[in-house]
């Protein structure tokens, strides 16, 4: 119950921070004109969305900092090496992401940092990861409790490490394309890794796993205050990269990385979806969907916004919290 009360608090605290970075932050982009370029490829109804400031990410990144550091100075939280890794990775990739949006901003389009050098870093950040996750014991076991299989990996659980990372970082940051979208689903997939971290007492610093994930909803909630349409700012690939390095992250420090498929299901049909098209177009000169990813094909269907975004949230909490069950249950 001493968890549940300080994940409680965490979550509470998050919130409340991030309101108090949005309402300071936003003013300050919008006068350093940070705005996002929406590109012309685009659904013609996003070109309204024009100039809104991005980085909004900072909103939710800097309250589970500032949550942690302070449990930590009063005794309430011990530091450890998976906590380490876990805000080593959620910062790495959020630093990342800014240094790409603030290339955007500079260059007035969507270019940013070239893909190339994107996944360069991205693949540094990981190896990084693996590093530290080795040197203090982790293991390099698969695990998949359904059906009670332990597959030692050795080395090869860097090369798994490595595209579990780099593959949910992408995957979350395709899904950033609708107001409220990318922001909901995180909210879901981290309350289901935030349990399952509950419950998973053999693994050092499970309790500090569990808080980080109630502070950062809290974060991302009040982000959505700002972010849900229309949207004030955007996360930009501060956020969703940072979103997607801690959820990648979490899955591997618990042991649970098989789940994120499930978890994060809505991500990987995004993904999917847009690997679909580039293959179909490249090699049959076809398209599968209107545009991808998903959620722009069922904008060229001439659904609007707000409800796409509503249906993909009911699918990813279904799926996050089947996620659970498998990931504590199953």
């Amino acid at each position: 119950m001493l968890l549940l009360a300080k994940s409680i608090l965490g979550l509470t605290l998050g919130f409340v921070l991030a309101i108090v970075i949005g309402l300071i932050l936003i003013p300050i982009l919008r006068k350093l004109k940070a705005g996002q370029t929406v590109s012309e490829f685009i659904n013609k109804r996003h070109l309204k969305k024009n100039g809104t400031p991005t980085m909004g990410g900072i909103i939710f990144i800097v309250p589970p900092l500032i949550g942690i550091t302070i449990l930590i100075l009063l005794g309430k939280l011990e530091l450890n090496s998976n906590l380490i890794i876990l805000i080593f990775t959620f910062v790495a990739y959020a630093f990342l992401g800014f240094i790409d949006d603030y290339m955007k901003v500079v260059q007035h389009n969507n270019k940013g940092l070239s893909i190339k050098v994107k996944f360069l870093f991205q693949l540094l950040i990981a190896l990084v990861f693996y590093l530290i996750y080795s040197k203090n014991g982790g293991s390099s076991n698969l695990q998949i409790s359904l059906f009670k299989i332990n597959i030692p990996l050795g080395w090869g659980y860097m090369i798994f490490i490595l595209f579990l990372l780099v593959g949910t970082t992408n995957a979350v940051n395709i899904t950033d394309g609708l107001d409220g979208l990318c922001g909901g689903l995180s909210i879901m997939s981290f309350l289901a890794y935030g349990v399952i971290a509950w419950g998973s007492s053999w693994i050092m610093g499970y309790d500090s796993i569990a808080i980080f994930s109630f502070m950062l909803i809290g974060g991302i909630a009040g982000f959505l205050l700002f972010n849900v349409a229309p949207a004030r700012v955007f996360m930009g690939d501060t956020g969703s990269l940072a979103l997607g390095g801690a959820l990648a992250t979490i899955a591997i420090l618990t042991h649970h990385e098989i789940s994120l498929a499930i978890i994060g299901g809505v991500f990987v049909i995004e993904t999917l979806s847009s690997l679909i098209q580039i293959i179909a177009i490249t090699k049959f000169n076809k398209k599968v969907f209107l545009k991808a990813p998903l959620h722009h094909h069922f904008e060229e269907l001439g659904w609007e916004e707000p409800d796409i975004v509503k249906v993909f949230w009911v699918i990813g909490f279904l799926l996050a919290m089947f996620g659970v069950v498998y990931g504590v249950w199953l």
